[in-house]
């Protein structure tokens, strides 16, 4: 008998050849910026998708403030969807779909027992509901501060709006002065470090805290070497020529950045189109990407805010001192709000449901002096879309929590089942009583399509 192999934690899958399961998550394009929340970079794509909502009466203006209906008005308008009359069931459409994402919450989880217009309809009114909730999370915080702050009111300025804390030694009564404009995160966090001469420490803290420490002597401020696009700060790390004598088509520059998120927005297949690129030089050269045919592929690591990655550029003739400006587009899905899906371990077969994602346990049994437990992720709908971003669902969550409220982490999991639309999971876990244990799958349920443009200026040469 073969025995499955287990994949330990942090080790790549080599199991994932078949169809993503996240081409079913819902997608919106929205925007991932706004001007408030950029310094050098705009946003390319800020129209939604075509939700499918009908269409506004001629002379029926847009609501400016989405409507919140309780459960009652809810239900009265699920009903009126099946109602006698087309004009009625128009408006009921209508006025669902205008309302609040929070109307989600009262809509029935299936569409047993209505007609097969009011079905269409209810799933009609779900995608445009979902796409609100999708966009509303995919809005970037503004920090506001005082004009004249310490540091300490500054740092839990940005955590409230960022839900992001901050560890650190340093004095939080030294004087910050502050713009009292809205800024981005990465805007507001560079202004007020720089003034307090500190770095961020990119090997700790976690997905919710970063760590701040002395900046190091002779870097410069933060802000003078950065590029602020949406949720991301892009920062020049260093530029390496090389001049092969007898094969000069094999020179080259590279330029090598990083690149950092908000933390909590780790992106999904994060891409740098060459084909894209594009820059000048102080004496009026190009800078031409090596392989504009290409995209980079930039590893996002869910343990880590940040990555690095360089563009290799054509070797520029001698004579140019700088790179004035180095323009790029930033192609990514972000993930929406996470979901933690509960399953009591002794409920087999059992199931729930969050937008488009089912999360079922399917089995839970001895595995030698292991436990195993398995379970499915189903997303409705599937398709090809996100196909080349597939190893994302394998980065979700899974833990046992037990009667104590104790967290039990995995010993490894194998893929045992995969179909269009669903994966299956065998997970390890170092357990010998059940009772009273639930299995918790975190995973987002939705992503937001992004692409953004960013430009960094006045780049040494060597």
């Amino acid at each position: 008998m073969i025995k499955p192999c287990f994949i330990q934690r942090m080790r790549p899958c080599k199991l994932l050849t078949a169809r993503t399961l996240l081409s079913c998550l819902i997608i919106c394009v929205c925007s991932a910026t706004d001007p408030l929340n950029i310094a050098g970079g705009r946003c390319l794509a800020q129209a939604p998708i075509d939700l499918e909502t009908p269409a506004p009466a001629d002379g029926d203006p847009e609501q400016s403030e989405p409507e919140k209906l309780d459960g009652d008005d809810v239900r009265d308008l699920l009903d009126q969807l099946d109602g006698n009359k087309l004009q009625q069931r128009n408006a009921a459409e209508k006025r669902l779909s205008r309302s609040s994402a929070e109307t989600l919450k009262f809509l029935p989880e299936d569409n047993s027992g209505l007609s097969i217009e009011a079905s269409d309809r209810l799933d009609r009114i779900r995608k445009t509901l979902r796409a609100k909730r999708t966009s509303a999370e995919a809005k970037l915080p503004r920090i506001r501060f005082k004009a004249r702050t310490t540091l300490g009111e500054a740092l839990e300025a940005i955590s409230a709006e960022s839900g992001v804390e901050f560890e650190h030694d340093f004095d939080e009564s030294m004087p910050i002065t502050a713009t009292v404009a809205p800024l981005g995160f990465w805007n507001a966090l560079d202004l007020v470090l720089d003034q307090a001469d500190l770095d961020v420490d990119l090997y700790s803290g976690d997905g919710t805290t970063m760590t701040l420490r002395k900046r190091a002597a002779g870097r410069p401020p933060r802000s003078e070497t950065a590029a602020y696009s949406g949720v991301y700060r892009l920062s020049v790390q260093s530029v390496t020529s090389r001049r092969v004598i007898e094969d000069p088509l094999q020179s080259s520059m590279n330029v090598s950045l990083s690149i950092a998120w908000l933390p909590g927005k780790t992106p999904i297949g994060l891409t740098i189109p060459m084909a894209q690129l594009s820059g000048r030089l102080n004496d009026g050269q190009p800078l031409q990407a090596q392989s504009p045919q290409e995209s980079i592929e930039v590893a996002a690591n869910p343990q880590l805010n940040y990555s690095e990655f360089f563009l290799p550029c054509n070797l520029p003739e001698k004579g140019a001192a700088k790179i004035s400006s180095l323009t790029g587009t930033i192609n990514s899905l972000l993930p929406g709000e996470k979901h933690d899906f509960e399953l009591p371990l002794n409920q087999i077969g059992q199931g729930e449901t969050k937008d488009a994602v089912t999360v079922t346990l399917e089995n839970v049994y001895k595995n030698g002096d292991l436990t195993e437990v398995r379970f499915s992720v189903k997303i409705a709908e599937a398709d090809k879309s996100l196909e080349s971003h597939r190893q994302w669902i394998f980065q979700n969550q899974a833990m046992l929590v037990d009667a104590d409220g104790k967290q039990i982490e995995d010993f490894g999991y194998e893929l045992y089942r995969q179909t269009d639309d669903s994966v299956a999971f065998g997970y390890l876990f170092d357990i010998q009583d059940i009772q009273g244990c639930k299995l918790v799958y975190r995973s987002p349920t939705s992503v937001i399509k992004s692409q953004v443009e960013f430009v960094l200026q006045d780049i040494p040469l060597p």
